[in-house]
C-alpha cells in the first residue's frame, strides 16, 4: 500500500518525537512491504518564524491532499516565547484549531491504556491497577457547548453569562457510527455518556446513538450518566471498552482518564473527519524545556503513528505490531526519564525509538 503521509513535527520536543515515529513507520514499511511518503508541513510557532502566522493557506491545502496528518507537539514557554506575544489568534495554538476545522476533525480518539509494566505509577488502589484497562474515548469535537452561541450582558443591572448548547441528529450519528466501527474493532462494547436525566441535547444523544446500535448487533450498548462515569473511571476503569460522549463531557472524562495511566508520555491521540482522512498527535505538550537534550519520551508519538495506520489505513497486523513492540520494550526494561524507575534502563529519544524498531523485526520473525 501507497500512503501519503502529512508530518507537522512542530515545536519544542516536537521534531525529536517525531523522527522517532517516522523511523518506525520506516520499519513498518520494510517489514510488510508498504511504501510511505512524508510531506514536511509547518504549523504552529514554526510556522510564525517563518510564514508570520500559525498556519498558512498552502499549508492547510497540502494537509487536505495527504491520506493522513502526523503531528508533534505545538507551542513553546508562554512566559518567554515571543509567540505569546502576539494576540491569541496568532498564537501557536491558534493554529492548531484552524487546521481541525479547516479539516473538519469531528471525531477525537483519546485511548488510555495502562501497561502491566507502569502500573507502579497508576495513582489508583493497588487491586484495582492490577486488573489493568485498556479504554478509548470518543468525543465529539465540533459541536456541543464549546461551539454554541454565547453572550455576556446586563440584565436589570446585574451580569449574565450564557452559553448554547446544541445538538443535531446528524452531529450525534456521525459520531455514534463512527465509535461503533471502532468498537468493532475492539472489544465490542459501547458506554454512551450523557446526562438524560436533565439535558433535552442528551436525551437526543441517547435517542440517536440506540438507532445506530441497531446496525450493529455484534456490539453491546450501555447507557451511563455523566457523573457515574467519572466515579466509575477510578473505581473500575476496567469496565470500559469505548466511551461516547460529546465535546464538553469527553473534554472532562478523557483528562481524567489519562491521568490514571500514569504517565501522559504513553498517550496517543487522534481527531478523524468522515473520511478516513485523520489527524494523529501525542497528547502531552511540547515541553520546551527539554527541547533538544534527547530525553523525551516518543512512546505517544510512536502510538499514534499506530493509530494511524488502524484507523486511517486499516493496517490493523502493523498497528498491532507498533504496539506489541512498546510493550516489548517496556517489558524488558527501557524507560525514557520519565517514566523511569528502579531496576530500570534509562534510554534518550532516539534509542527508545531504536529499541522498539527491533522488536518490530522480532515479531515480523516469529
Amino acid at each position: 500500500m501507497e500512503m501519503k503521509i502529512g508530518v507537522i513535527k512542530g515545536d519544542g520536543i516536537g521534531p525529536e518525537i517525531v523522527d522517532e515515529a517516522l523511523k518506525v513507520l520506516d520499519r513498518i514499511a520494510a517489514v510488510y512491504g508498504h511504501s510511505f511518503s512524508y510531506t514536511q508541513l509547518l504549523m504552529g510557532g514554526a510556522s510564525i518564524d517563518v510564514n508570520g502566522v500559525p498556519l498558512t493557506e498552502e499549508t492547510l491545502e497540502e494537509a487536505k491532499r495527504s491520506d493522513a496528518v502526523l503531528m508533534g507537539s505545538i507551542g513553546g514557554d508562554a512566559k518567554t516565547s515571543p509567540w505569546y506575544q502576539l494576540e491569541p489568534s496568532k498564537r501557536p495554538e491558534a493554529g492548531l484549531l484552524q487546521l481541525r476545522k479547516g479539516l473538519n476533525l469531528f471525531a477525537n480518539l483519546r485511548p488510555a491504556v495502562l501497561y502491566e509494566e507502569l502500573k507502579g505509577a497508576c495513582p489508583l488502589k493497588e487491586e484495582i491497577a492490577d486488573k489493568g484497562f485498556d479504554m478509548m474515548i470518543m468525543r465529539e469535537l465540533t459541536g456541543g457547548l464549546y461551539f454554541g452561541k454565547r453572550s455576556t450582558e446586563k440584565v436589570d443591572g446585574v451580569l449574565v453569562a450564557k452559553d448554547e448548547l446544541t445538538y443535531s441528529e446528524e452531529e450525534i450519528r456521525r459520531i455514534a457510527k463512527r465509535g461503533f466501527d471502532i468498537a468493532m474493532k475492539r472489544r465490542r462494547k459501547v458506554t454512551s455518556v450523557d446526562k438524560a436525566n436533565v439535558l433535552d441535547s442528551s436525551r437526543l444523544w441517547r435517542k440517536v446513538v440506540e438507532e445506530v446500535a441497531a446496525d450493529y448487533p455484534e456490539v453491546t450498548l450501555e447507557h451511563m450518566l455523566v457523573d457515574n462515569c467519572a466515579m466509575q473511571l477510578v473505581k473500575d476503569p476496567a469496565q470500559f471498552d469505548v466511551i461516547l460522549t460529546e465535546n464538553m463531557f469527553g473534554d472532562i472524562l478523557s483528562d481524567e482518564a489519562s491521568m490514571v495511566t500514569g504517565s501522559i508520555g504513553m498517550l496517543s491521540s487522534a481527531s478523524l473527519n468522515d473520511t478516513k482522512f485523520g489527524l494523529y498527535e501525542p497528547s502531552g505538550g511540547s515541553a520546551p524545556d527539554i527541547a533538544g537534550k534527547g530525553i523525551a519520551n516518543p512512546i505517544a508519538t510512536i502510538l499514534s503513528a499506530a493509530m494511524m495506520l488502524r484507523y486511517s489505513f486499516d493496517l490493523d497486523t502493523e498497528a498491532d505490531a507498533i504496539e506489541r513492540a512498546v510493550s516489548l520494550a517496556l517489558k524488558d526494561g527501557y524507560r525514557t526519564a520519565d517514566i523511569m524507575s528502579e531496576g530500570k534502563t534509562q534510554v534518550g529519544t532516539k534509542e527508545m525509538g531504536s529499541r522498539i524498531c527491533e522488536y518490530i523485526n522480532s515479531e515480523s520473525e516469529e
